[in-house]
C-alpha cells in the first residue's frame, strides 16, 4: 500500500463522533477521526514499513501519525528521527500515545527518553517520562538502573507540583508504573506517592483534576497486580 491508498482507507474509517472526542482532547484538523482498533485491517496489509510511517507522520493528519506509530520501525529510527517526531508532536495524545510508545520499542529508549526529560518542554518531558511507564511496564527489571529510577521517583517528589501540566500526568503515572511495575522500588514509589500527595492539573476550560498515585498503588496491590508486565507495547 502506498500513502494515497491508506489515507483512503483511513478517510473511510472515520467517524465525527469519535472525531468530535479527539478534537476535545486537543486535536486538530486534518483529522477522520478513525478509532484506533480499527486500523488493525490496514496494517495486516502494511506490516512495518518505516518509509511509509515517515510520509504518514508528515502528513499531520492525526489518524495518519497515529497509524505510522503503530508501522514504524522503532530499532530504525535514530535519535535525531525521534527528536523530529516529537518536534511534530502538536499535543500529548501523539507525544504520548505514538511517539513514546515507538520509542520504548526501540534500544535507544532510555538515552532519548532521559534528554527529553531534562528538556524543560512540556510535551517533550511528558513523552520521556511517559516512555518509561511503557518501559517499566514491559521490559524485564534487570534493563534498569535501580539506583537511577530512584532518583527519578527524588525527582518527581521534588518537582512535579511546579512541572507543566501535561508533564504532572507522566511524571505521576511514572510513580505509580514503578510501584506497580518496579518491585525491587514498589516501596518507595508508594512512599513517594504519599509525600507527594493529590497533584493538581489545571485542564483547559475545564475544572481541575487532581492526580493521587497512592490510591492507584493501593488498588493494583489488592489486585494482586504488583509485578505486571505486558507482552507488548505497541498493539
Amino acid at each position: 500500500m502506498d500513502l494515497e491508498m491508506v489515507m483512503q482507507e483511513l478517510e473511510a474509517l472515520g467517524k465525527e463522533r469519535t472525531k468530535k472526542m479527539y478534537v476535545s482532547n486537543g486535536a486538530h484538523e486534518p483529522l477522520f477521526g478513525v478509532a484506533t482498533g480499527q486500523m488493525k485491517p490496514i496494517f495486516r496489509k502494511t506490516k512495518i514499513n518505516q518509509p511509509l510511517a515517515e510520509q504518514l507522520y508528515a502528513t499531520g493528519n492525526y489518524d495518519a501519525m497515529y497509524f505510522a506509530g503503530i508501522i514504524a520501525d522503532p530499532n530504525g529510527m535514530t535519535a535525531a528521527d525521534y527528536d523530529r517526531w516529537i518536534d511534530g508532536a502538536y499535543f500529548y495524545m501523539i507525544s504520548d500515545f505514538v511517539v513514546a510508545v515507538t520509542l520504548a520499542e526501540a534500544d535507544i529508549a532510555q538515552d532519548v527518553a532521559d534528554k527529553w526529560i531534562a528538556s524543560g518542554e512540556e510535551l517533550k518531558m511528558s513523552a520521556g517520562w511517559s516512555c518509561y511507564c511503557w518501559l517499566l511496564g514491559n521490559r524485564k527489571d534487570d534493563e534498569f538502573s535501580e539506583s537511577k529510577l530512584a532518583g527519578m521517583l527524588e525527582m518527581v517528589k521534588n518537582t512535579i507540583h511546579d512541572a507543566p501540566e501535561r508533564t504532572k500526568y507522566a511524571m505521576n503515572n511514572f510513580v505509580y508504573t514503578v510501584g506497580v511495575s518496579y518491585v525491587k522500588l514498589h516501596d518507595q514509589a508508594m512512599q513517594t506517592a504519599k509525600e507527594i500527595g493529590p497533584v493538581e492539573v489545571d485542564r483547559d476550560k475545564k475544572k481541575s483534576s487532581f492526580l493521587i498515585a497512592s490510591e492507584r498503588i493501593q488498588k493494583a496491590v489488592d489486585k494482586g497486580a504488583i509485578g505486571f508486565k505486558r507482552k507488548h507495547v505497541r498493539c
